[in-house]
C-alpha cells in the first residue's frame, strides 16, 4: 500500500482542483459605448428595421432605449399599418398585459390609459386624484344634465366618462398589486 494516495476530496467532486480547460479566459463583448468597460450584453438595432445591432450593457441600453423612436420616418398611415400589423402577430401576448409587463412606454401607462389622459388633457404623469378633479370639471361643462339637447356634448360626455373608467380601472389594478 506504499504506491496509493490519499484523496484530499473526501468525496466531493468540487473540491479538488479545476482541469486546465475550466481556467481558459472567457471572451466577454464589452459595451460599445466609448470608454466603457462593463459586458455588452444588450444588444439595440442600429436604425428601424436594420438587423446590425449594437451591444451594450444595461445603463448604456437604457440611455439608448430612451430617445428610440420606432415609428421614425413613416407617415400616419404607414404608422397605423405597421401597429396593427404588430398587434395582430403579437395577439397571442394580449394575455399577458392583465399581468402589467405588456405595457407601452417605460410601463406604467398603457397606450388606452395615455389616450385617456388626452382627453382629459392631463400630462402622462398625472396623479389619480388630478385625474379625478378633471373628469369633474369636464362632466359639469358637457353633462347631458347640463346641456339637455346638445348631442355633441353628450358624445364628449361619453368620452370623458369612458377616459375616467379606464384610469380608474388601472389606478385600481396598481393598487391590488400594490
Amino acid at each position: 500500500m506504499v504506491g496509493a494516495r490519499r484523496s484530499n476530496d473526501w468525496g466531493f467532486p468540487r473540491w479538488r482542483s479545476y482541469d486546465a480547460t475550466e481556467r481558459e479566459a472567457v471572451k466577454v463583448r464589452l459595451c460599445d459605448r466609448h470608454n466603457c468597460s462593463e459586458p455588452g450584453d444588450c444588444p439595440a438595432p442600429k436604425s428601424p428595421n436594420n438587423p446590425d445591432r449594437w451591444y451594450f450593457c444595461q445603463k448604456h441600453a437604457a440611455e439608448y432605449n430612451k430617445g428610440w423612436d420606432y415609428f421614425e420616418g413613416l407617415d400616419k398611415e404607414e404608422k397605423a399599418a405597421r401597429t396593427a400589423s404588430e398587434q395582430s402577430e403579437n395577439a397571442g401576448y394580449q394575455e399577458s398585459q392583465h399581468y402589467g409587463w405588456a405595457t407601452s412606454g417605460d410601463g406604467t401607462r398603457s397606450a388606452d390609459e395615455m389616450r385617456a389622459l388626452d382627453i382629459l388633457e392631463l400630462e402622462a404623469d398625472a396623479e389619480f386624484a388630478a385625474v379625478k378633479k378633471a373628469f369633474r370639471a369636464r362632466a359639469k361643462e358637457v353633462h347631458p344634465d347640463v346641456k339637455p339637447d346638445d348631442a355633441e356634448a353628450a358624445l364628449e360626455f361619453q368620452k370623458v366618462s369612458l377616459a375616467y373608467d379606464i384610469l380608474k380601472s388601472a389606478e385600481e389594478r396598481r393598487e391590488w398589486k400594490g
